[in-house]
C-alpha cells in the first residue's frame, strides 16, 4: 500500500471549521463540479508526484513545460517530478505538494537544494510548513539554506542549534521582509545558541554568516575584525552600518591594517565592502594603490562583473577624496577627449565633468557613445552627456542610439521621450531593463511603442517584468488583451501602487476569471489580489473583495503569508478568525511570524481576546507582549535590527526587547490539532499528532514572557507537536 500524504490542515482534514454563516455567502464565481475533461486531470490523477509535476507547468507554455502539461504526461510515471529541471522546479506550488507522501516530499526538497533552485518567499514559507508537518526538519542539512529561515525554530533540537544556524546563515535573509518577527527571532535564536554553547568570537562570526547583516552599528564597530567576511555577503548596508564599517577600517584592527598600508589585492578582497569606503579614508590610501583599485573597479564595471550602481558609489566617493586633497599636483589632463581616451579605465580620474563638457566634441561622442557610457559616470557627468546629445539631436535621439543610453533614461522628461521613435520591442526592453528608468519614463517609452504597434504582447510583458507593468498608465494597462496577460502568466506586481493594482485586478479578472478550478484561479490571480476597485466605496479600496476571500477560504487554497500581508487591511476587518484560518490553512501559524507587519497588526487589533487566543497569540491586540521588562537572564539583549527595509514601524524594537521566545509560539491546541481524534500514522507517513508536554527544541529552556503566549506546558516550555513517523 502506498504512503499517505501529509494532509493539509483545514476543514477537510479535521481542522478548525469555517463558521457555517460563510456557507451562505453568494459566490461571485462558480467553478465546474462536473467530471473533468482532459485539461482537468490535476484532480483525478492517481500519482501525487505527477500532480506536483503538473502544477510546476503552471501555464503549459514554452519548450521546458511541453511534456508536463495535463493530458500530455504518462500517468504511469509516478516519480516523473524527480527529473524536473531547475526551471520547472522554480514554479513549485505548495497545494499539490501537500499531497505527496513523506518520502517523496523529502526527495523533492533535497532536489531543490541540490539544484539550488531559487524560490520566492511565498513558496518557501508554505514549503517550510509542509516540511515541519511531515517531520522533515531534522534533515535540515540536506535542505535549501533559505528554507531553514522559515522553519519553526522551536522544533530545532538543542544539540543541532549550531549546525542549524550555520546552514541557515547561508540563506537569503531578505526573503523574510514580510515576516519581521521571524527575522528577529532567528537572529536572537542564533545569539542564544552561541551563548548557550559558551563561545563567542571569530568562529561564531563565521557560523553566523549572513545573519550578521542584522547586526547593529555599535556591534560592528567593536566586533572581531573578521566580521568583514560576513558583511561582504550583505546585499546592502544601512547608513549607520557604513559608518561603523569605516570606523572599523580606520582603526587598523583588520587584516588590512591602517589605510596607508592597504594594497590593491587587499582592497579587491573586500569585495563590495570597498565601495562603501568613505572619501576620508581614500585620502589616506597611497595614490598608486587607489588608482590601481580604481582601474580594477572600472574594468569590472565595463565588463559587467560589477553592478553599475556599486561602481558609481565607489567612483563618487573616490573622486570626492581627490577633489578635497589640498594643493596636490594637477591630476587633470588637457586636450580633446578621443576614442582612445575613452578606452582608458582611468578616464574619470584624468577628466572631471567640467572638462568632459569642454573637451568632448560631437563627432567623438556620437561615434563612441557606447564606450563612454560603459564608465560609471557620476550624475553630474551624466547630465553633461545628456545635454550634448540634445544639442546633436534636437529632434530626438535616433532609435539605434536609444539602446545605448539606458543609464541616462531617468534624466529625460516625458516631453523629450515624446520626440523619440520607438518601433522595436528590443528598444523597449533595452530602455526599461535598466534600473534607472522611473515611472514617468516607463509610461512615456511604452506610449511611444504603443503609438507605433498598438498593443503590448505577452512576450513584451515577460521581457520587461511586473515592475514595469506597475508603471504603465491605467489607459495603457487597459490596452493589454486578456489572452496576452494569460500567456504572460502570474507576474510580480507586488510593488505596484494602488492606482495600478486597481486596474490590474480588473484586467486579471478578465484574463483568469474563467479558470476551471479554484486552485488554478488562485495560482494565476495571487499576485493581483493585493488591490481591487470597490465601486460601492467612496474611494478605491485595495484588496480582493470580501466575498472572493471567503470563497477562496472555502476552496482550501492555503494562501501564503506573503499574499495575505498584501491584502487590504480594511477588507480584512470583515474577515473573522474562522475565515482566516480556512484561508491560510496550514500556513495560519505564519501569522505569529508576521504579527508586526502592518496588515497583520491592523487585523489583530480588530480581534477580541478570545479570538487572539484561538490563534495562539497573546491577548494584547497591540502586540505589546513582545516587550517585557527585560532580556532573559540566560542570553544577552539582542542588537536592534540594522535593516528596517520591509520591517514596519517599531517591529525591530518591539521584537528585540524582552522575552527571547515570546514571538516564537506557534498554534494552540484549538488550531494546531484536528477537532476529532487523529488516527495513528502508519510507518513512513506523517500527519499532525497529539501534544505531549513540552517541546524538546533548544528554545524550550527560555521562560521569560511565557505567560504572554499561553503556549507553555507544565515544565515551563513551549508546547510542541510530537510526530509519529
Amino acid at each position: 500500500m502506498g504512503q499517505l500524504p501529509c494532509l493539509p490542515l483545514g476543514p477537510q482534514s479535521g481542522g478548525p471549521e469555517v463558521p457555517k454563516s460563510h456557507e451562505a455567502v453568494p459566490r461571485r464565481r462558480q467553478w465546474p463540479t462536473a467530471v473533468p475533461g482532459p485539461r482537468l486531470l490535476l484532480g483525478v490523477l492517481r500519482s501525487s508526484a505527477l500532480t506536483l509535476l503538473l502544477s510546476l507547468a503552471a501555464h503549459c507554455s514554452g519548450p521546458q513545460a511541453k511534456d508536463l502539461c495535463p493530458g500530455e504526461t504518462d500517468a504511469s510515471s509516478a516519480d516523473l517530478w524527480a527529473s524536473a529541471n531547475r526551471s520547472q522546479l522554480q514554479g513549485f506550488w505548495c497545494q499539490p505538494a501537500s499531497q505527496l507522501p513523506r518520502d517523496q516530499l523529502s526527495a523533492l526538497i533535497r532536489r531543490l537544494a541540490s539544484l539550488q533552485v531559487p524560490l520566492q518567499a511565498w513558496q518557501l514559507s508554505c514549503l517550510a510548513n509542509l516540511a515541519s508537518r511531515c517531520g522533515l526538519q531534522d534533515d535540515f542539512t540536506l535542505h535549501p539554506p533559505s528554507l531553514l529561515l522559515f522553519y519553526n525554530l522551536s522544533q530545532v533540537r538543542a544539540d543541532d542549534c549550531r549546525t542549524f544556524i550555520r546552514h541557515a546563515a547561508q540563506g537569503d535573509v531578505e526573503l523574510l521582509d514580510h515576516l519581521p518577527d521571524q527575522r528577529v527571532a532567528l537572529w536572537r535564536a542564533a545569539l542564544a545558541c552561541l551563548v548557550g554553547a559558551g563561545r563567542g568570537g571569530a568562529s561564531d562570526l563565521q557560523l553566523l554568516g549572513v545573519l550578521v547583516c542584522d547586526m547593529d552599528a555599535s556591534s560592528i564597530a567593536t566586533a572581531d575584525p573578521r566580521v568583514l567576511e560576513n558583511l561582504q555577503r550583505c546585499p546592502q548596508l544601512t547608513a549607520h552600518q557604513r559608518t561603523a564599517l569605516n570606523s572599523l577600517l580606520a582603526g587598523g584592527r583588520t587584516q588590512l591594517g591602517p589605510p596607508g598600508s592597504w594594497t590593491v589585492e587587499e582592497l579587491q578582497a573586500l569585495g563590495p565592502l570597498a565601495t562603501y569606503i568613505s572619501p576620508r579614508l581614500w585620502a589616506q590610501v597611497q595614490e598608486a594603490v587607489g588608482l590601481g583599485f580604481f582601474h580594477s573597479v572600472v574594468a569590472a564595471c565595463r565588463t559587467g562583473r560589477l553592478s553599475r550602481h556599486e561602481a558609481r558609489r565607489f567612483v563618487t566617493s573616490f573622486l570626492e577624496s581627490k577633489a578635497k586633497r589640498v594643493s596636490s599636483r594637477r591630476r587633470l589632463r588637457t586636450g580633446n577627449i578621443t576614442a582612445a581616451t575613452l578606452q582608458d579605465d582611468l578616464f574619470l580620474v584624468h577628466y572631471d565633468c567640467a572638462q568632459l563638457e569642454s573637451c568632448l566634441d560631437s563627432r567623438v561622442l556620437t561615434a563612441s557613445l557606447a564606450p563612454l557610457l560603459q564608465h560609471p559616470l557620476p550624475a553630474e557627468c551624466q547630465r553633461v552627456v545628456k545635454a550634448k546629445l540634445t544639442q546633436i539631436y534636437p529632434g530626438g535621439l535616433p532609435e539605434d542610439q536609444l539602446r545605448l543610453i539606458t543609464s541616462l533614461v531617468y534624466l529625460y522628461s516625458g516631453a523629450e521621450i515624446g520626440q523619440w521613435n520607438i518601433t522595436s520591442r528590443d528598444t523597449v526592453v533595452a530602455l526599461l531593463a535598466s534600473d534607472v528608468a522611473l515611472e514617468n519614463q516607463t509610461e512615456a517609452v511604452l506610449q511611444k511603442f504603443l503609438d507605433h504597434n498598438g498593443t503590448v504582447s505577452s512576450a513584451l510583458l515577460l521581457a520587461v517584468g511586473g515592475t514595469r507593468l506597475c508603471w504603465m498608465s491605467p489607459q495603457q494597462i487597459q490596452t493589454i488583451r486578456p489572452q496576452e496577460l494569460r500567456l504572460a502568466g502570474a507576474l510580480d506586481v507586488s510593488s505596484c501602487p494602488q492606482s495600478r493594482k486597481d486596474v490590474l485586478y480588473t484586467k486579471a479578472q478578465e484574463a483568469f476569471g474563467s479558470s476551471r478550478t479554484p486552485a488554478a484561479y488562485y495560482r494565476l490571480m495571487r499576485p493581483y489580489l493585493g488591490e481591487s476597485p470597490a465601486p460601492t466605496h467612496p474611494c478605491p479600496v485595495g484588496g480582493a473583495p470580501v466575498e472572493e476571500l471567503r470563497q477562496l477560504a472555502q476552496a482550501n487554497i492555503s494562501m501564503d503569508i506573503d499574499t495575505f500581508t498584501s491584502l487590504n487591511p480594511r477588507v480584512l476587518q470583515s474577515l473573522d478568525v474562522g475565515t482566516v484560518i480556512a484561508l491560510l490553512g496550514p500556513n495560519v501559524g505564519d501569522l505569529q511570524k508576521a504579527r508586526s507587519h502592518p496588515t497583520v497588526r491592523s487585523w489583530l487589533r480588530s480581534l477580541s481576546s478570545s479570538a487572539l487566543g484561538q490563534l495562539g497569540l497573546d491577548t494584547d491586540p497591540t502586540g505589546s507582549a513582545h516587550a517585557t521588562s527585560g532580556p532573559p537572564s540566560t542570553t544577552p539583549q539582542a542588537p536592534h535590527l540594522a535593516h528596517t527595509s520591509g520591517l514596519p514601524g517599531n517591529a525591530a524594537r518591539a521584537s528585540t526587547s524582552g522575552s527571547l521566545w515570546a514571538p516564537l509560539g506557534y498554534l494552540p491546541l484549538a488550531v494546531a490539532l484536528p477537532s476529532r481524534p487523529t488516527p495513528h500514522c502508519s510507518p513512513g507517513t506523517c500527519t499532525l499528532g497529539s501534544v505531549h508536554g513540552a517541546a524538546s527544541g533548544w528554545l524550550g529552556s527560555q521562560r521569560s514572557g511565557a505567560g504572554k503566549t499561553g503556549l507553555l506546558g507544565t515544565a515551563g516550555c513551549p508546547l510542541g507537536l510530537r510526530r509519529r513517523l
